[in-house]
């Protein structure tokens, strides 16, 4: 856009050059008194909620992600950010966008699925020229495999491997403890993904966003 304020400057000195001896005040503007400002477009950055919706804490863990993903979105407009949301239970992960139905709770836990499908929408934001931020709510129990099998050793086994993939990507993650008490297998997790480890026992959508919005501005 044309800087008007910068250009009368750089015009200002000349003026009486310009106008010669006729004395006239009409304004002379050469073109290379033009000042032109620049605007550079903010790459748009996108949330992504991976979300363990199995066991007991499903629904409230649900819930309050719902509510961080409310708030958070009515943020994302101005700053034209985007949020996404995976579910995790049962045998498989599914992706929501946008995020405006409940979810079934309940059921196993295959974590590693989650991360695989986190991975991809990753990627799919990063083609599109956009940021991400993964946001990972779990209470640090992986007992599915990659292949749907069930038993805690294999699931936690795939989980790491599926962690390290986000490592490699450079992902800037963010993981929520939401056990009751902390789990060594959540921080085991979050140093493979490279991650910023947060307990948050009782965690609240506005506890969340704000946890979300300090892993941002990281």
């Amino acid at each position: 856009r044309l800087a008007l304020i910068e250009t009368l400057r750089a015009a200002a000195p000349w003026q009486r050059l310009r106008n010669g001896a006729a004395g006239t005040r009409r304004l002379r503007i050469c073109p290379e008194d033009i000042r032109i400002r620049r605007y550079r477009a903010r790459p748009g950055t996108t949330t992504i909620f991976a979300v363990d919706a199995s066991g007991s804490a499903a629904l409230h863990r649900l819930a309050e992600a719902k509510g961080a993903v409310e708030l958070l979105l009515a943020e994302c407009y101005a700053r034209r950010d985007r949020v996404a949301l995976i579910a995790f239970r049962g045998r498989a992960a599914e992706v929501l966008l946008p995020p405006t139905h409940a979810l079934p709770g309940g059921g196993a836990t295959p974590l590693a699925a989650a991360l695989d499908a986190a991975l991809i929408q990753v990627e799919a934001e990063r083609r599109d020229g956009r940021t991400p931020l993964l946001v990972l709510l779990t209470d640090g129990r992986a007992n599915v495999a990659r292949d749907g099998t069930a038993g805690r050793s294999a699931g936690e086994a795939d989980a790491l491997a599926a962690a390290r993939g986000l490592a490699a990507a450079r992902i800037t993650t963010l993981l929520v403890d939401t056990a009751p008490r902390a789990q060594p297998f959540a921080r085991t997790l979050a140093e493979a993904m490279r991650a910023r480890y947060l307990a948050l026992p009782q965690a609240d959508a506005t506890g969340l966003s704000d946890a979300v919005a300090l892993a941002r501005a990281a």
